[in-house]
């Protein structure tokens, strides 16, 4: 699936929840969201856990 479609289908739930649940639900279904993305992006093992607790200079490109 492109990621075109992805951001469609994602911008369109933002909407069905922000017409139908409020500004809310809105904020609901983007948080939930970014965690899903965070989490699969794990699973895909595009980032580890580590990413989020070095400190700048340890960072490895």
């Amino acid at each position: 699936m492109s990621m075109a479609v992805v951001g469609l289908i994602a911008g369109m739930a933002l909407g069905f929840a922000g017409y139908f649940g409020g500004f809310g639900a809105f904020l609901l279904v983007a948080a939930l969201g970014a965690v899903g993305f965070v989490v699969g992006r794990f699973l895909e093992g595009d980032l580890e856990p580590g990413d989020f607790f070095r400190s700048r200079g340890d960072r490895r490109r």
